[in-house]
């Protein structure tokens, strides 16, 4: 019997053989797909287990609610891929927010309010909501005031560089007149009824840390809930 003996062969003159040999076989396969099925696991897992968004993360327009879209979006990349402007990234894991999932920082690169919107028309699964045909009706967040002290218009100067560069200009955003200490001012308001949150104040704010932020919504503007209601306060 040489070394070069196969185990058919080997069988064949001891019958004994066989069925140890067949059982490493079988025990070597299901290793093998042991491994797999728990690095699949194990990568879902990770995946899912991403803590949620950052709040200078924003979703493309048309996202679904965060825990919808979260588990909607299959991480294809394909609105990256159809956006003009090369805004949206996919999340990686330097990234707050759930892996592979799209989105942009407003303060780096605004959304540019394409009135096509391709990016909605790539999603495959509904994650951007195909129903979304009008940018201006788009809800990626709202710009909030966060820095009065900072606020040039606040110190009495005249800036509104977040009013004059608003795409939705005199609706989203305007100036207002309040009366302080330093006079009549005209201060930066906006009106989160007409605010698609596409950050274009925030990116051109002079500031080195921009006085106004785009916010996911709920963030943004607060919600109501048991406390509020029950000390009576809405």
């Amino acid at each position: 019997m040489t070394k070069h003996t196969t185990a058919k062969e080997l069988a064949t003159v001891r019958p004994d053989v066989e069925e140890p040999m067949r059982r490493k076989v079988f025990k070597r396969v299901f290793r093998h797909m042991g491994v797999a099925v728990l690095g699949t696991v194990v990568a879902q897992a990770a995946i899912f287990s991403r803590p949620a968004r950052a709040a200078k993360i924003l979703r493309p327009p048309g996202a679904l609610p965060e825990k919808e879209f979260d588990s909607t979006c299959i991480r294809c990349g394909l609105c990256v891929k159809d956006c003009p402007y090369d805004i949206l990234k996919l999340a990686s894991w330097a990234d707050p927010a759930p892996l592979g999932t799209p989105f942009f920082v407003a303060r780096q690169d605004p959304c540019r309010m394409c009135t096509d919107i391709p990016c909605v028309k790539a999603c495959p699964t509904g994650a951007l909501d195909p129903l979304l045909t009008d940018i201006r009706k788009a809800d990626m967040g709202v710009a909030v005031l966060v820095d009065h002290e900072n606020c040039l218009n606040y110190k009495g100067l005249t800036c509104s560089v977040c009013v004059r560069v608003c795409p939705i200009r005199g609706e989203a955003i305007s100036l207002k007149p309040i009366q302080n200490e330093r006079g009549l001012l005209q201060i930066p308001t906006v009106n989160p009824d007409k605010c698609t949150g596409c950050g274009t104040c925030e990116k051109h704010c002079v500031l080195s840390e921009a006085a106004i932020r785009v916010l996911p919504r709920e963030l943004g503007l607060g919600v109501s809930g048991a406390n509020a209601a029950g000390r009576g306060v809405w």
